[in-house]
């Protein structure tokens, strides 16, 4: 990560085309606006940009690496008003204005003589936050306007390590980055330094967020792609919940060995530890579900380019599934595969679907091609 005010454009190889997006981002002290930038589609964005932080939204497309664009707002409004609320059912209010640590909605005719209590029924906020935000009064109501502490300043939980991070999407509930090859999304044993954490936490010190760290999911440590962040209490909460149901969707491209004969099929198979090795995994039978979904890209002589999509989250999930098959990644010593066409096990994160916690807007980035993944399919191309 370079320092405040600098960064840097790293060529990828990639197909389709990025928009460029703007979205507001309000100043901490008192409401002013500012735009966050898009960087090009594969740029690195340097923390230490100041309060203009980037932004990059994008509904993948179908095929291709690297274009993004804004996701498609979800049909229809989220669930009425509560029975309890004792008013005529309506939609759920829409997003509001962040000013600072709070956010204000100006209440719809509906709500004109809405109680406290009414007015935060007709939000997606759970009961327990409402409850939490009722105790601290972080919920207000003013002349026709619900305000909520969502956004109150957190002291950052990991220390900050520079270095570049690519910041696929953000808005005030979330942050989206690129993982690179080589680094682990969280300290894996006390002490570590240099892990994506501490650099999310660099990130957010140098562009005037008082966050913590919080991230939804992980990928193996070599495994490239994104890595989806929530930024407040209540997007935490919404984003955990979506992972339980099984409502966030990942997408990986994966160089297996050997030709791969059916053009898409399903593995489902239970994972579980190796016994006689700590850190790899084994189909078992009393091991947890796991379930692969696959579906060929490009054959090659000797290897095959799949897509696949998850089912369940087991650790090296697809790693194991694609060996049990008998077609290890490229470059997966330790599941089978040779590293003479790549140094690390083939396997990269190209899209993440999920839906804005609010608004529940289907959103989705995808990651472009990382170097040594593109150079490996140059080789079987040419």
């Amino acid at each position: 990560m370079s320092g405040p005010g600098k960064s840097r454009q790293h060529k990828k190889e990639r197909t389709g085309r990025t928009d460029r997006v703007r979205a507001k981002h309000h100043d901490q002290a008192g409401g002013r606006s500012h735009g966050r930038r898009t960087a090009p589609s594969g740029g690195r964005a340097a923390a230490g940009t100041g309060a203009g932080t980037k932004a990059r939204t994008g509904a993948a497309a179908a095929g291709g690496t690297g274009a993004r664009t804004r996701g498609a707002a979800e049909t229809g409004a989220s669930a009425g008003l509560r029975a309890s609320s004792g008013l005529s059912a309506g939609p759920r209010l829409k997003l509001g204005r962040r000013r600072g640590d709070w956010m204000d909605i100006r209440l719809p005719d509906y709500l004109a003589n809405a109680t406290l209590q009414q007015a935060l029924n007709a939000t997606p906020l759970p009961p327990k936050l409402i409850s939490k935000l009722l105790q601290t009064k972080g919920a207000q109501l003013k002349g026709g306007m619900l305000r909520l502490q969502l956004f109150p300043r957190e002291e950052r939980d990991f220390p900050p390590d520079w270095m570049e991070l690519n910041v696929l999407y953000e808005d005030d509930f979330t942050l989206v980055v690129n993982k690179p090859a080589g680094i682990e999304v969280h300290p894996s044993e006390k002490g570590q330094r240099r892990t994506l954490a501490h650099a999310v936490s660099a990130y957010y010190e140098l562009s005037n967020q008082d966050v913590r760290i919080r991230h939804i999911h992980r990928i193996d440590k070599e495994t490239t792609g994104p890595i989806l962040y929530a930024k407040n209490e209540f997007a935490h909460y919404q984003y955990d919940k979506a992972m339980r149901e099984k409502k966030i969707e990942r997408v990986y491209l994966a160089l297996a060995e050997g030709v791969i004969p059916q053009n898409k099929g399903t593995i489902d198979k239970p994972i579980g530890q190796d016994r006689h090795h700590s850190t790899r995994r084994r189909i078992s039978e009393t091991g947890d579900p796991a379930v692969t979904h696959y579906e060929v890209v490009e054959r090659f002589k000797d290897h095959t380019l799949v897509r696949l999509r998850l089912e369940t989250g087991r650790t090296h999930q697809i790693r194991v599934h694609l060996s049990s098959i008998g077609h290890p990644l490229a470059g997966d010593g330790l599941y089978g595969g040779k590293r003479g066409l790549i140094s690390r096990q083939a396997l990269h994160g190209e899209r993440l679907i999920w839906h804005h916690p609010w608004t529940n807007e289907r959103l989705s980035v995808q990651a472009p091609l990382p170097d040594d993944f593109a150079e490996a399919l140059r080789r079987l191309r040419g």
